[in-house]
């Protein structure tokens, strides 16, 4: 009777540790358990090289030269009709919707500020972001003119939640809008319309904006209209092909 006993009480110490074991412990939140967005999730390619949106998030992220621009541009209007701060913690991208806010990671120092893009910009080539003055000398690239960033799209700030937690709101994408592409630069007005002109014969679509840059005047001419990322691309290479190196995807709103 004793080793009966004893062969019961093992029999529910034994039930009682697999019972246990085999309870799942709650799964902490987590991206990857968020439905997955193709079209954000779709690698790209700009100026030869490729970037791939985060593959557990629905944002953007690309890694690349920033500069920065200051006093030669402060209280200028930026594209958003906004005037350029060069105190305030902004930035220009050339593609990512306006409003929207960016995290930079200053990958050799590993220093990172929060950016709202205003701007279009930069365009030189093979330059990701162009920071404003204060956003740049908290990452130290005042001091060096240029640093390797990553840069990780958080979305529109959302001042409707409760409290002082921070919190953002994705865009519909990343991937549509509409897009040009940039095919030159001139000093001169005049070949800058005659460009345009042969890329509205031949594309439907072009146009030239002047900018100032460092007191210069440049004018510069787009050509062709699309309404996704990836066929701007696809019409930049063609363009690059075509005899126009310095081409590159620029956002139209």
């Amino acid at each position: 009777m004793k080793h009966s006993l004893q062969g019961m009480a093992f029999l529910c110490c034994l039930f009682l540790t697999v019972s246990c074991s085999s309870k799942k412990s709650p799964v902490p939140y987590s991206p990857d358990s968020t439905p997955r967005h193709k079209a954000s999730q779709k690698p790209y390619t700009v100026f030869g090289q490729r970037y791939e949106p985060l593959a557990t998030h629905e944002q953007f992220m690309q890694s690349g030269i920033a500069s920065w621009y200051g006093r030669d541009f402060h209280g200028k209007k930026t594209s958003n009709g906004e005037r350029y701060d060069m105190y305030g913690m902004t930035a220009a991208h050339k593609t990512l919707p306006l409003g929207v806010h960016v995290k930079v990671y200053h990958v050799q120092n590993g220093r990172e500020v929060t950016v709202r893009v205003n701007d279009r910009g930069p365009f030189v080539k093979g330059r990701i972001i162009d920071l404003s003055y204060a956003a740049a000398k908290k990452l130290g690239v005042d001091v060096t003119g240029t640093a390797f960033v990553r840069i990780e799209a958080l979305g529109y700030k959302d001042d409707s939640g409760e409290g002082r937690t921070l919190a953002y709101r994705e865009p519909a994408s990343y991937i549509t809008g509409t897009y040009t592409i940039q095919v030159g630069s001139f000093k001169q007005t005049v070949n800058a319309e005659r460009l345009s002109g042969e890329m509205k014969r031949l594309y439907g679509f072009s146009d030239v904006r002047a900018t100032t840059v460092n007191g210069d005047m440049f004018y510069r001419v787009y050509a062709g209209k699309y309404t996704s990322l990836t066929d701007a691309e696809v019409a930049e290479k063609k363009f690059v092909q075509s005899g126009y190196p310095g081409s590159f995807v620029v956002s139209l709103d």
